[in-house]
């Protein structure tokens, strides 16, 4: 082979070896999955609205998910995953195990609203909680009352009761982990919302027992895009332009969502707060009260009392944390004190060598 044309052959394959690679590289990057999961189907129909209209909960929810799904399949860093593509039945478990399987970042439920009374109007997104008020005991136990639906139910929800708020209580300590993020991301979609839709009542960030979302194991909200028993609202979400609005709003709020994700994953969370008689080999329990951009002095009248204040930075985001133990029954009274100081969302995290670790990992340690 002629010398020149060796070096061209060489010069070749060497491209081609990098191409191969690097597009290798690129498929393999790992992609942030969102589970879309349209609410009802099949022969569960959820709310039928006013009865005036043919479409109920179960085709609104559907094709609004449907819509979410398409327009962030445009977006090279997010892989969205539906749970159903038609009007076919899931049983909540099989919803919440398609997430789970799939190992998604984040698992969002859509559903519409509805009331006895015509009046009630507007958006709210729950977070998995105990639930504050009736209102929100009587939106969990609507989504809930599928599970009458399904088979052998007392055996895959452990004698979980849709009908009883206390079947809520024994919320695992790996799901408490994420409530911050549920509610981050719960507060983006209810702030688009406001931004696409005109004159919507902001029913704000809520939080409920939801079964679907107590079996997922990644940041997970139910957003519930309107009422079908409020005339105007049950005509805006029946039409293609409502369920436009109420999509791009959800999909803006996944990207942003996924903005900030990637933005804070990059910056070391460390507890600058340890004393040095601690052993920082020890795993060191704390009660997250809250997050903001913020930077609050660490002083009792600050947080309603409580004592024994720490705070990390991540991002441009400051955390803030009451108590500190190496032992988790210590540490869940001070939860439970925080809890009766207002602080009805605060939960356990876990730090180790003064970073911040999972508490999965913590435990079995």
């Amino acid at each position: 082979m002629h010398k020149n044309t060796k070096h061209i052959f060489v010069r070749l394959l060497l491209a081609i070896i990098v191409l191969f690679f690097s597009s290798t590289a690129i498929a393999q990057q790992k992609k942030f999955k969102v589970v879309i999961d349209a609410g009802h189907g099949g022969k569960d129909s959820g709310s039928i609205g006013t009865g005036k209209m043919k479409k109920k909960e179960k085709d609104i929810a559907l094709a609004v998910a449907l819509l979410v799904n398409q327009k962030l399949k445009n977006d090279p860093h997010i892989q969205p995953i539906l749970t159903r593509k038609s009007d076919r039945f899931l049983e909540l478990w099989e919803r919440a195990e398609i997430a789970n399987k799939n190992k998604a970042d984040l698992f969002i439920s859509i559903h519409c609203n509805a009331n006895k009374s015509p009046k009630p109007k507007g958006s709210e997104t729950f977070v998995l909680g105990i639930h504050r008020n009736k209102d929100n005991l009587n939106v969990a136990k609507k989504e809930n009352s599928v599970i009458k639906l399904e088979k052998n139910n007392h055996l895959k929800y452990e004698g979980f009761d849709p009908d009883h708020p206390e079947s809520f209580i024994g919320l695992s300590l790996m799901q408490e982990e994420f409530l911050d993020q549920s509610i981050y991301m719960a507060s983006l979609i209810q702030k688009q919302y406001e931004k696409y839709v005109k004159n919507i009542k902001d029913r704000s960030v809520q939080q409920a027992g939801f079964a679907v979302l107590r079996l997922t194991y990644m940041p997970s909200v139910l957003t519930e895009i309107g009422f079908l028993t409020n005339p105007q609202e049950e005509k805006f979400l029946n039409s293609k332009a409502g369920q436009n609005k109420i999509a791009q709003s959800i999909v803006d709020a996944v990207k942003e969502y996924y903005r900030f994700i990637r933005a804070n994953s990059q910056v070391p969370e460390v507890d600058t707060n340890t004393t040095a008689s601690e052993n920082n080999s020890e795993v060191i329990f704390k009660v997250q009260l809250a997050a903001s951009s913020k930077k609050i002095p660490l002083k009792p009248e600050n947080f309603n009392g409580l004592t024994d204040l720490s705070m990390t930075k991540n991002g441009r985001w400051y955390k803030y944390y009451t108590g500190h133990s190496n032992d988790i029954q210590k540490i869940r009274l001070i939860q439970r004190e925080a809890h009766k100081k207002n602080y009805a969302t605060a939960f356990i995290v876990a730090f180790k060598n003064g970073k911040r670790i999972s508490l999965q990992e913590a435990l079995k340690k």
